[in-house]
């Protein structure tokens, strides 16, 4: 049974053990145990998650380019800021 609510309901609506599922999801890991800081890594790039006060701030790193840095709302479904997510730099 998933703990998540629908991919469609803003994250401010999610628990924060939903929101660590659903980073886990993701294949994201938690930096250093910090229940805020989650690293994603893709072939192509890799991604610092912060679970951040206002917002979740990514910064996404690319081999021989500068790191380039998204705020996304909590009012934003999870689905929206997954495909942000995953869209990458």
């Amino acid at each position: 049974m998933s703990l998540q609510p629908p991919s469609n309901t803003p994250l401010n609506q999610h628990s924060i053990r939903a929101l660590e599922d659903w980073l886990i999801s993701l294949n994201a890991e938690r930096i250093d145990g910090d229940p805020c800081r989650w690293a994603l890594t893709r072939p192509d790039w890799s991604a610092e998650i912060l679970l951040a006060r206002e917002d979740v701030v990514v910064i996404w790193q690319q081999p021989g380019a500068e790191e380039s840095r998204c705020s996304l709302p909590y009012g934003l479904s999870r689905a929206d800021v997954t495909a942000a997510i995953q869209a990458g730099p």
